[in-house]
C-alpha cells in the first residue's frame, strides 16, 4: 500500500495537523505559533530544482535552495519538505555535493528543529549507481530525524530498479525517489500522488 503525504493528510488530520502548505506569516509580533511549509531543495545538475518544483507546485508550497536559507527562515517554518540528489557515493556523511552538506553539518545543529514536520525527497540514478540509489535522501532523513522532527511521507520501493539504499527504513523509501535520468516521465505523477 502507498502511503503518501496526500492521504496521510486527508485520513490522519488529527496527527498531521499543522503540516499545512501556506507561506508563514510576515511579522511574527509576540507569536510562538509557527506557521506554513517550504520546499528547500539544492542541485548540481538542475535535476533536484526541477523536482523540487513539480513537489511545490503540487503542494502550494514555494520552493528555495538552501544554500540562501537563513536559520531564522527555516525555523519560521512549521513543515518542511527537503530534497537533495546523491553524489558522493557510498561516502557516509556530505552525500549530496551541494549546499545540503554545509548546512547538514554546520547549520542545522544549531537550530532548534524539535516536533517540526518533514518530508523528504531525494534524486538518483538507479541504473548507474543502484548501489547508492540516492543515499543523500537518506542523510536528510537521519539528521532531520535527529533533530527531534517528525518524519513523513514514506513510499514504497516497487518500480524501482536498485540494488542498495542508504534511503531505504524498513523496506521502504524514506521519501520521495526520482530518477530523472532514467524515469523522468515519472516525477511529475510520483510528485503529484506524494
Amino acid at each position: 500500500m502507498k502511503l503518501s503525504i496526500t492521504t496521510t493528510l486527508l485520513v490522519l488530520p488529527g496527527v498531521v495537523s499543522g503540516f499545512s502548505f501556506v507561506a508563514p506569516k510576515a511579522s511574527r509580533a509576540s507569536s510562538t505559533s509557527l506557521d506554513g511549509s517550504i520546499v528547500y531543495y539544492s542541485t548540481s545538475t538542475g535535476n533536484t530544482e526541477t523536482v523540487a518544483g513539480y513537489i511545490s507546485e503540487a503542494a502550494g508550497a514555494s520552493m528555495e535552495d538552501i544554500g540562501d536559507a537563513s536559520e531564522d527562515e527555516v525555523k519560521g517554518y512549521d513543515s518542511l519538505i527537503v530534497g537533495a540528489p546523491t553524489w558522493h557515493t557510498g561516502a557516509d556523511e556530505q552525500r549530496s555535493g551541494t549546499a545540503w552538506d554545509d548546512f547538514l553539518y554546520d547549520t542545522l545543529p544549531n537550530i532548534d528543529m524539535e516536533g517540526k514536520k518533514v518530508a523528504v525527497f531525494g534524486m538518483g540514478d538507479q541504473e548507474g549507481y543502484g548501489d547508492n540509489y540516492c543515499d543523500a535522501a537518506g542523510e536528510l532523513y537521519d539528521l532531520f530525524e535527529a533533530k527531534g522532527c517528525k518524519m513523513f511521507g514514506l513510499t514504497s520501493t516497487e518500480g524501482y530498479n536498485h540494488v542498495e539504499s542508504k534511503a531505504e527504513r524498513d523496506g521502504k523509501f524514506c521519501g520521495l525517489l526520482c530518477d530523472e535520468d532514467n524515469q523522468y516521465d515519472l516525477s511529475e505523477d510520483r510528485s503529484k500522488a506524494w
